[in-house]
């Protein structure tokens, strides 16, 4: 893949894994979910940007194999990517966003995101995933935010889990939070967000909003559920084992 720049959030910290590594240095089947998402971008031949913590753990295990923006308050994943402009702007046409802590993503789901994205001339195109219901072993996805579509099946804005509405709620098709953006739209349209929800933090959603707003062109793939699967306790890490 040309022109594309690739950010992975890795700043968290591993609060809900009652631990004080970051979440990303969490081993599944022996590896550091990290590690996982390293090695697809490295399949794509392209160098990471990892945003990290300021604590050095992660740049420690990853050394030379990726370049680092330092996230030192966590004020949310539009803030995080924020921190890796100065790295990608102007060198790329096109940034991806992936995640530490999400191991089992495809790298062809990633080059038929930036395919998609650019045979449609959208600013933004993401994935989505869709389950059947939010029981047993989908009890995860309730916390994800939910697509809502406007009556032609176009992605009209992504409400957040704790931002939505009980019908919204409702809704089975999901924000994973990997997306393709357009590198000038992203840069100028990051500065614009505001941190006005219940979180008090910048969400990278919101620039759904802003692009259909600005009357931009958003498009989505359409992913399995099982790649969109986050750890975000030691349980739910146990579960994944094997």
């Amino acid at each position: 893949m040309n022109n594309v720049g690739i950010v992975i959030l890795a700043a968290g910290k591993g609060k809900r894994m009652q631990s004080d590594l970051p979440k990303v240095l969490h081993e599944l089947n022996n590896k550091p979910l990290i590690e996982y998402v390293v090695s697809l971008v490295e399949k794509l031949n392209i160098r990471p940007v990892v945003v990290v913590s300021e604590d050095g753990l992660v740049k420690k295990y990853l050394v030379d194999r990726a370049d680092y923006a330092i996230q030192s308050e966590r004020l949310g994943t539009g803030h995080a990517v924020m921190q890796a402009e100065d790295l990608l702007k102007n060198k790329f046409g096109k940034v991806v966003v992936l995640y530490g802590d999400m191991p089992f993503l495809k790298p062809e789901s990633v080059s038929n995101l930036v395919d998609v994205h650019e045979k449609q001339n959208n600013k933004i195109t993401l994935m989505t995933t869709r389950v059947p219901n939010f029981e047993n072993n989908y009890k995860e996805f309730y916390d994800f935010g939910r697509i809502v579509r406007n009556s032609v099946g176009i992605v009209n804005k992504i409400v957040e889990k704790k931002d939505a509405s009980a019908e919204e709620l409702e809704i089975r098709e999901l924000n994973t939070g990997y997306f393709c953006f357009e590198s000038d739209w992203l840069w100028n349209n990051l500065k614009k967000l505001k941190n006005n929800n219940q979180a008090g933090e910048y969400y990278l959603t919101d620039l759904v909003g802003l692009a259909i707003e600005n009357g931009d062109r958003v498009g989505s793939i359409e992913i399995l559920s099982e790649e969109a699967i986050g750890i975000n306790t030691k349980e739910h890490l146990e579960k994944l084992e094997n």
